[in-house]
């Protein structure tokens, strides 16, 4: 989906020291460090851009995964410079935050999935996209496999948009089932989903159509009761929470797991994701 809000607030004080590599949960009383896994191209501007500059501005660190070390990924370009006859992008100050974010050292510095130790990190986040290039990460049983690792560790995982799927997808080698059998949860919902696909498909085909299933009938295929579990929110199709009004984002917390829909949810989710983190044990 696409994204959202004006920017409401001042530019702040973005020094802050950067952590070494081998950094363990608990080595620093305010820093924490949360591993933010990204394909090569074509995730949401707005689902990396906003949570990694609220999270950096916390005094975190985001250590980004790719499939190969050293990567530098791209966001999907469209929502830079509008899908659709320059409309339907992202909004202004998460633009703005991924150019901050490409001049980033730890944006180029990336870790591949198959390195990742993840015990090394307090949090784990999973950010959304759909066009065709998100299938890299959305599919891929290597870092399938570090997320199921991480899950049973307990500690804070949020995932939004598209990212929930990554999550539905991963199974808890102990029960056969995916680790979201048992949750609550949001994710993109499908009249979201079905709208942008209608909407633009004249011109862009099934850009908004990463996969032939919905991306809530693959969450809700995952629940072990979708019914009670599954969590769609207040229907919206243009109004968007902001980095100062949340009285349009939407959430769903169950435990030390968070999700959200969509770009309009990002800023909200960003900071619920920082309440995870304070809440975690020995935080």
């Amino acid at each position: 989906m696409t994204s959202i809000p004006q920017d409401t607030s001042g530019e702040p004080d973005r020094l802050r020291a950067r952590a070494v590599m081998d950094t363990r949960p608990g080595c620093h009383d305010d820093l924490m460090r949360v591993l933010m896994p990204v394909p090569d191209r074509d995730f949401d501007v707005t689902e990396v851009a906003v949570p990694w500059r609220v999270l950096t501005d916390a005094g975190h660190e985001v250590v980004f995964a790719t499939e190969r070390a050293g990567t530098r990924p791209a966001a999907d370009p469209r929502l830079l410079t509008g899908v659709l006859f320059g409309q339907l992008g992202a909004e202004d100050e998460p633009k703005r935050f991924y150019q901050q974010l490409t001049q980033a050292p730890e944006f180029g510095d990336t870790v591949a999935w198959t390195d990742l130790d993840v015990t090394g990190f307090d949090g784990l986040l999973l950010p959304g996209g759909h066009a065709p290039g998100m299938r890299q990460y959305l599919g891929s049983p290597e870092l399938g496999a570090k997320v199921g690792e991480f899950w049973k560790l307990g500690r804070p995982v949020g995932a939004i948009c598209h990212g929930v799927l990554v999550l539905a997808r991963t199974q808890d080698p102990d029960t056969g089932r995916s680790v979201l059998a048992g949750r609550r949860t949001t994710c993109l919902p499908k009249y979201m989903e079905r709208t942008a696909y209608l909407t633009t498909a004249w011109r862009l085909g099934r850009y908004y159509r990463t996969y032939p299933a919905y991306v809530e009938d693959e969450v809700r295929g995952a629940l072990d009761d979708p019914g009670a579990q599954f969590e769609r929110g207040p229907k919206e199709l243009t109004r968007r929470g902001t980095a100062s009004d949340d009285t349009h984002a939407f959430v769903v917390r169950d435990g030390t797991y968070l999700s959200a829909r969509w770009p309009g949810d990002a800023y909200l989710f960003a900071r619920r994701y920082l309440d995870l983190l304070r809440d975690a044990p020995g935080a």
